[in-house]
């Protein structure tokens, strides 16, 4: 039985042996495994980090800003351990050694304060300074006109594209912190690995620090953003208020621009319709167009300029301005109402104008602020004088102020006197003569005297005339060489040369047909001397 006991005891013993030995073994292969996989895991953290730290670099926005906050936090606190050093060695500096460093701290210091002068927008109490500040809303412009339209339609413009620019930084911040926080986690998992490594326990505390950092960055972002778009708000409001007041306003000049053409363009059609008269149908049209664009100005001028009496300033130092910058043009508009209203001159005249030494004589084409326009054509003084005809001249309207304008067609009258002189000889019957030249002139200028005598008429109407008698008038006078006679009828005040050339046609015929009339010209006698045989030449002499 003892036997039996011992041999049960030893197999008891070599069992539990074996058994320690095994689960000694099992756990060193466990531990070992343990290991491994624990290391498996922090290569894959570590692989996770430093994607997701190529990530975060590329965010230059935020991190640099980041990075120049905590440049600046390590400046500041090494200048004021400098300082404070710099203002112990100022007191108990003894040595050379403390002088030579006490010089060095100076030295060092100016430059750190000259680092922190260059980190704008980084400060130990306000990181993220420039990024977060909402842009600036400048004055909102008081529309008044519609130039100013425009100015309010860009400013809506810039603030909408500086609303999402704003937006676009608060979204690039959220997508950093979800990487932050995702960073966060990993390090977190590598702690709870049971890792004792200082190194992953510091940088964990540093990036906790560092996401707060950034999430306040991003609530103080959020919160400002909806202050900011709130004003935002009340900007387009009033600036949208401002424009449709405009748009409005324009509609209703719009409108009543519209209603003043279509009034004085009934008016135009009613001219035409009653006015048969070109030449007066022309001036009523030019009044009409004159008039119609007036009241266009001045309701746009009474539309845009609410104080009177700033529009009367306005048009005060206007018409200063213009008297003494602009006198020649302000003459002219000057002489343009004298013109117009005083009748002188209409569309269709023709006139005459001397103006520096020369002669014109044309028709009147047209009538401008600023100029009469005329026509030269070929007239007796074309013929003797400028030996030029066709011209378009242009004389401005402030020449009736100081220079002489003949009209020859004024109101109603569409004819002229015109003479011609022709010089016979003493010996001849000159009552013949003049006889015959009152028949010819008679008989060529009736139709133009009949004319003249009913416009006559009705020029008694406006002027007082004293003398109205309208038959050719036949003079006769005595000079050295001769006896002169003067023909002068009434002709067409537009074609005086052809009334001219037939009628002195006429009168030579008349006159050849004659023995008893000679027409006196140029003539030289030459006598010869029967002693010398040399011609004696005598002054000329007309026969």
């Amino acid at each position: 039985m003892q036997r039996n006991a011992f041999i049960f005891v030893l197999f008891v013993l070599f069992t539990s042996l074996v058994h320690a030995e095994t689960t000694i073994v099992n756990k060193v292969q466990n531990d070992a495994i343990q290991k491994q996989q624990i290391a498996q895991k922090l290569r894959e953290y570590k692989q996770s980090l430093e994607a997701i730290e190529t990530k975060i670099s590329d965010e230059n926005m935020w991190m640099k800003s980041y990075s120049s906050y905590l440049t600046s936090l390590d400046v500041k606190q090494n200048l004021d351990v400098i300082k404070k050093r710099i203002k112990y060695l100022s007191k108990y500096s003894k040595t050379a050694a403390d002088q030579d460093e006490l010089f060095g701290l100076i030295s060092k210091e100016s430059i750190l304060a000259s680092q922190i002068e260059k980190l704008k927008g980084t400060s130990s109490s306000a990181p993220f300074s420039d990024l977060i500040t909402t842009p600036n809303i400048d004055k909102i412009p008081e529309i008044h006109n519609p130039f100013e339209i425009l100015t309010g339609l860009s400013m809506l413009k810039t603030l909408n594209a500086n609303l999402e620019e704003y937006k676009k930084k608060k979204k690039s911040l959220a997508n950093l912190i979800d990487d932050l926080r995702e960073e966060n986690e990993i390090y977190k998992k590598i702690l709870q690995l049971n890792i004792d490594n200082k190194k992953y326990a510091d940088i964990y505390k540093q990036k906790q620090s560092e996401l707060e950092m950034f999430e306040r960055a991003l609530d103080t972002m959020s919160v400002t953003m909806n202050v900011y778009q709130k004003r935002l708000d009340i900007t387009k409001i009033n600036i949208n208020k401002g424009v449709e007041k405009q748009v409005y306003r324009l509609m209703k000049i719009g409108i009543a621009i519209l209603f003043v053409f279509f009034i004085f363009f009934l008016l135009k059609l009613v001219v035409k319709k009653y006015i048969t008269d070109n030449e007066r149908f022309y001036m009523a049209n030019k009044i009409i167009t004159f008039t119609n664009f007036t009241i266009i100005i001045l309701i746009l001028f009474f539309n845009y300029i609410e104080n009177a009496a700033y529009l009367v300033t306005i048009l005060g130092f206007a018409s200063a301005g213009i008297a003494i910058a602009m006198k020649d043009w302000f003459m002219s508009l000057l002489g343009w109402l004298v013109i117009v209203f005083g009748g002188s001159i209409h569309v269709g005249d023709r006139i005459r104008v001397d103006m520096d030494g020369m002669r014109y004589i044309g028709d009147v084409l047209d009538i401008s602020l600023l100029r009469i326009t005329i026509l030269e054509d070929i007239t007796l003084t074309s013929i003797m004088q400028n030996r030029r005809a066709g011209r378009i001249i242009f004389i401005p309207n402030n020449y009736i102020f100081t220079h002489m304008i003949a009209n020859y067609t004024h109101y109603a009258l569409k004819t002229v006197w015109d003479g011609i002189k022709i010089t016979i000889t003493f010996d001849s019957n000159h009552k013949k003569a003049m006889h015959l030249v009152k028949e010819i002139t008679k008989k060529y200028s009736k139709g133009y005297t009949d004319i003249t005598r009913k416009q006559l008429n009705k020029l008694r109407q406006h002027y007082s005339l004293k003398n109205t008698n309208v038959e050719p008038r036949i003079y006769s006078f005595i000079e050295s060489n001769g006896l002169d006679i003067e023909a002068w009828y009434l002709t067409n005040a537009y074609g005086t040369l052809t009334l001219r050339s037939v009628i002195s046609s006429e009168i030579v015929d008349a006159f050849n047909a004659e023995d008893d009339i000679t027409i006196a010209y140029p003539t030289q006698k030459v006598h010869l001397s029967m002693q010398s045989h040399e011609p004696v030449e005598h002054n000329h002499e007309l026969v």
